[in-house]
């Protein structure tokens, strides 16, 4: 049988990161992903924000990691030259009610450590943003947007430089636990391969529950339900009258549908969140009344003709539809008893941003 130091699961940013960083420590790492390239699924369907880190519970996984992870981003994009640009957010408010709820972000933020937040009255906003309708809102100047695809070249030319190996059209099919490690089965365009690794990391995204199910003894208790969160994106044709990103305050589920930019400048709107069942990237154009309704809450001029239906993404969420924070689930032996396995599960939204923080806490664990 074949051997491999280690293989990765899963060619989503996380598993890229997580290859590029385990391929400086293992000389064998394998990188596999079901689909025929890497990224084709949440992580090339997102706003391509980098976050601040502002919102996340204190001390979770969350906060620690994109705090550490966006600085960690921006380093590493400037010494790459992938393109990304610290544009900012304004995380706007309308009324006392949503005000009050400013101030309570505010604070969060410092306890996360994001001591960068600084508050903008009406007055100012009418002379930065005239387009923008709000009675205050706070100024994130770290956050930025980033070209995802450009960087998640760059993570998986720097794991094939270090003598990883990526493998597309290769489905993950079983794996058991054997004296050396894990007997994995996988199913390679077709054709059914094993090989023997040492460390298994299952970072399959919306797939990692059914990935674990798949591990022999992988107690069930511990494989979470991941919940399929359907985000649409609307694009707007035209100038944006907005240079930085303007996002509501935030809902039980999400962000709210807030304006991005992409590096090109082209603004677009979303995402929203819809609990599926199934994975399905169809965009409702129906859908662009309620867009309408939202956007117009801070940005009224709104011309409705000029916004598109554009894309969908999933996010791979741990919390049902109204449910509490959930951070995410990053699993070795110490959770789950099975020496050698890691599991990440819920990695949804800040997953881009605390990307490479995300690789090296598993480097650290592993």
């Amino acid at each position: 049988m074949d051997r491999v130091d280690v293989i990765v699961v899963g060619a989503g940013v996380v598993g890229l990161a997580i290859a590029a960083k385990l391929s400086e420590k293992y000389q064998q790492v394998l990188l596999v992903e079901k689909n025929a390239s890497f990224g084709e699924e949440t992580s090339s369907r997102n706003s391509e924000v980098i976050h601040a880190g502002i919102y996340y519970p204190e001390n979770s996984l969350k906060a620690k990691l994109c705090v550490k992870g966006k600085q960690q981003l921006y380093q590493y994009c400037q010494q790459r030259h992938i393109p990304v640009q610290k544009i900012g957010k304004l995380l706007v408010a309308n009324g006392d009610n949503e005000e009050a709820a400013l101030d309570k972000i505010l604070t969060q933020a410092q306890r996360n450590g994001v001591n960068d937040l600084t508050w903008q009255s009406k007055a100012q906003l009418k002379c930065s943003t005239p387009a923008l309708a709000a009675s205050a809102a706070l100024l994130s100047p770290s956050t930025g947007i980033i070209d995802a695809h450009s960087y998640m070249q760059s993570l998986l030319a720097d794991a094939e430089h270090n003598g990883a190996i990526f493998v597309g059209q290769t489905l993950f099919v079983s794996a058991k636990q054997n004296v050396q490690g894990f007997e994995v089965r996988l199913n390679s365009q077709g054709e059914s391969i094993t090989l023997q690794c040492e460390l298994l990391v299952n970072c399959a995204g919306l797939h990692a529950s059914t990935v674990a199910h798949a591990i022999a003894d992988m107690p069930k208790q511990h494989i979470p339900t991941i919940h399929y969160c359907r985000g649409h994106y609307f694009s707007y044709q035209g100038k944006s009258p907005f240079q930085q990103l303007i996002y509501p305050i935030p809902s039980a589920n999400g962000l709210g549908i807030h304006a991005s930019l992409n590096i090109a400048g082209q603004l677009k709107f979303g995402p929203d969140t819809q609990y599926i069942d199934r994975i399905d990237y169809q965009v409702d154009p129906a859908l662009k009344t309620k867009f309408v309704k939202a956007i117009r809450k801070y940005y009224p001029t709104l011309d409705a003709n000029k916004l598109q239906p554009d894309y969908a993404g999933i996010r791979p969420k741990l919390q049902a539809a109204n449910a509490g924070f959930k951070d995410f689930n990053i699993q070795n032996q110490q959770q789950h008893g099975i020496t050698g396995l890691i599991n990440l599960f819920g990695i949804d939204s800040p997953g881009l941003t605390a990307s490479l923080a995300i690789a090296e806490y598993v480097a650290d664990i592993a």
